[in-house]
């Protein structure tokens, strides 16, 4: 767990990172903070909804490499994806080319889900 805890940290940290700084939040936090805010306010209202799809984007990152992680996987003797398909294709030859097809499958929704939810958020916020 710590591996992997490890290996996608960078990702999530950049992509997070990058999403901090399209907004002002040092202005951010001083409107709020002088109209009476306080720092869970600051935090659930203004901070996370306008970071919310670097998250979602950090988290699909994430997700992407341990889902294609091998070396760690089968290190650490654990049941993983990557490991499995490896054992699969050394018995039978058509079920890992499947299996490559049904990830790329999941990837690409995954994707999709994370766009609609973050254009559902900005449409929220543009709303109200």
């Amino acid at each position: 767990m710590f591996g992997y805890t490890v290996l996608a940290l960078p990702y999530m940290y950049r992509a997070v990172d990058t999403g901090l700084s399209t907004i002002d939040v040092r202005s951010l936090t001083e409107a709020a903070q002088s109209l009476g805010s306080g720092w869970l306010t600051i935090l659930g209202r203004l901070i996370l909804p306008n970071v919310f799809g670097a998250v979602m984007s950090g988290a699909f990152l994430t997700f992407a490499i341990v889902i294609g992680e091998f070396t760690m996987a089968s290190l650490l003797n654990r049941p993983a994806f990557g490991p499995y398909m490896q054992i699969l294709g050394a018995n039978k030859a058509y079920e890992p080319a499947a299996l490559a097809v049904i990830a790329f499958a999941i990837t690409w929704a995954c994707m999709g889900v994370m766009s609609l939810i973050t254009r559902l958020t900005r449409v929220g916020r543009m709303g109200k």
